[in-house]
């Protein structure tokens, strides 16, 4: 049994739906894994950085009353991980889509300082894709995002573990939750600001739901997927993006009547002497496409590969809880000795 010594950077929705799981799942990880953990470092914005070498109590990291036990504060993210002697690095800070700072330089201090990384910042993945999996390499670390591009939707790993030798073509998703919410309410009859409060309400908007509102969110996780499947270098810049503000309320219902109701589509395919061009768009969406039916913060990706025309992974209605899942499940992996870095 080896006791592995967490860090949180960020303790949003996201980090404060990860350690109830971590609690949950933990004989679980034990018994099947000999992998046992405790968090030795949280740090936010507000709080700053905090270390507990033995590890923060259950009832202070659920109660969010947090205190540090190192006698000198750590003054930057260099400090703070070597304060909490950090085996895992789980950076869920919020997204930049433009140059994924400050999360870059927190993966690659991770990395650097020995330690395993999760993270749920898909600028990360965007940016520095090469330069991290390289560096995780080197150190013989796991550097790990699956909970980047769709929750707990296992969509890298069914890549580079299943899917050998499959070339990947092309692909349309939906990937975005909150849009969903906002169209259906639009549809519904409600206002586009109604929309974004019930999925804040939810706790599925970026911290700046503008991101997703405007389709940023969408088209960084288009990149991502294309750098990372494709073999692509798609930057943020070449994805031709339009958000749903454009769309009115009588627009949204008339689609929904029709029974083709709109969705935030985001597509890629791939050309020769491989460049990737990729969109995203609001589109309708017909009864007999991959994607009829879906209602509420249901994300799905439709491959196409060299071998098998359409492959269509669904993630229905996922919220925080399965946002941590990919978390965690990322954390097994990193520490069970799944072969080389992700």
């Amino acid at each position: 049994m080896k006791t592995f010594n967490l860090c949180l950077l960020g303790f949003g929705n996201v980090g404060r739906a990860l350690v109830p799981l971590l609690l949950e799942k933990s004989e679980e990880m034990r018994g099947r894994f000999g992998i046992d953990w405790r968090v030795t470092g949280v740090a936010t914005r507000r709080m700053g950085w905090l270390a507990a070498p033995e590890g923060f109590t259950p009832e202070e990291l659920l109660s969010g009353e947090i205190t540090s036990r190192v006698p000198k504060a750590p003054r930057d993210v260099g400090e703070w991980l070597a304060a909490a002697r950090c085996d895992v690095l789980f950076e869920t800070t919020s997204l930049e889509p433009l140059t994924g700072e400050p999360a870059v330089t927190h993966v690659r201090a991770g990395l650097e300082h020995g330690a395993h990384v999760v993270t749920a910042n898909k600028g990360t993945v965007v940016h520095a894709y090469r330069e991290l999996s390289e560096l995780a390499r080197a150190r013989g670390l796991r550097f790990m995002f699956e909970g980047t591009v769709a929750d707990c939707m296992p969509v890298f790993s069914l890549f580079r573990e299943l899917l050998p030798a499959a070339r990947l073509l092309g692909f349309e998703a939906l990937l975005n939750s909150t849009s969903n919410v906002v169209l259906e309410t639009l549809a519904a009859g409600g206002t586009f600001d109604e929309g974004v409060r019930r999925a804040q309400a939810l706790g599925i908007t970026e911290t700046d739901p503008t991101y997703d509102v405007d389709g940023w969110d969408s088209a960084v996780k288009v990149c991502a997927l294309a750098n990372v499947l494709m073999g692509a270098t798609l930057k943020l810049e070449e994805v031709r993006r339009e958000g749903i503000r454009g769309l009115g309320a009588a627009a949204a219902r008339a689609a929904e009547d029709e029974g083709r109701p709109f969705k935030l589509v985001a597509r890629a395919r791939g050309l020769e002497g491989g460049r990737v061009e990729a969109v995203v768009r609001p589109e309708q969406v017909g009864p007999r496409g991959p994607f009829a039916g879906f209602t509420g913060t249901t994300l799905a990706i439709n491959f196409e590969l060299d071998v098998l025309p359409g492959l269509t992974l669904v993630a229905h209605d996922p919220d925080l809880r399965s946002t941590a899942y990919g978390l965690l499940a990322d954390f097994v992996n990193a520490v069970k000795g799944a072969d080389g870095p992700a």
